[in-house]
């Protein structure tokens, strides 16, 4: 009878069992100033051979640019081509952050990864308005899927 017991216990007990996994695919996160940040959607375009990224929330956008497609190290704040912007807009405060010539620092590196979608990792320091500086490390693009440009 104990045994009969014992096993119905460990029946129910797995029974109870789930598995939650969820999958974000495709993602675009990171740490964002020292909190984690996670875009609620992305995509990607390649117009010639330029591939921009852009990641949205509800109150502000992230896009990352490289010059090329092709998997590699693409380095920030040396020119226009490779770049890293950053905007926040709610209740009237609208703010930009941006890598350029000579602004910011960081990089962008684009990784291989299935047909019709990018994935990579990034980090980056983008100077703003009033001498404000937005961070991002440890951030990451995962099977953004890359849509037609408009």
């Amino acid at each position: 009878m104990k045994k009969i017991l014992s096993l119905l216990v460990l029946v129910i007990a797995f029974s109870a069992c789930e598995d939650d996994a969820t999958f974000n695919n495709p993602s675009v996160q990171g740490t964002k100033d020292g909190a984690f940040w996670r875009a609620t959607s992305s995509y990607a375009t390649v117009v010639g051979n330029t591939l921009t990224v852009t990641a949205v929330t509800p109150f502000e956008v992230l896009t990352l640019t490289t010059s090329s497609i092709e998997p590699g190290v693409y380095t920030l704040g040396e020119n226009n081509s490779n770049a890293a912007t950053y905007s926040f807009s709610a209740d009237g405060i609208n703010t930009e952050y941006a890598t350029g010539s000579g602004l910011g620092d960081g990089e962008i590196t684009i990784e291989t990864s299935p047909a019709g979608t990018v994935t990579g990792t990034f980090e980056f320091n983008a100077p703003g308005t009033g001498g404000t500086v937005v961070n991002y490390i440890d951030g990451v693009f995962y099977h953004v899927p890359i849509q037609a440009a408009q």
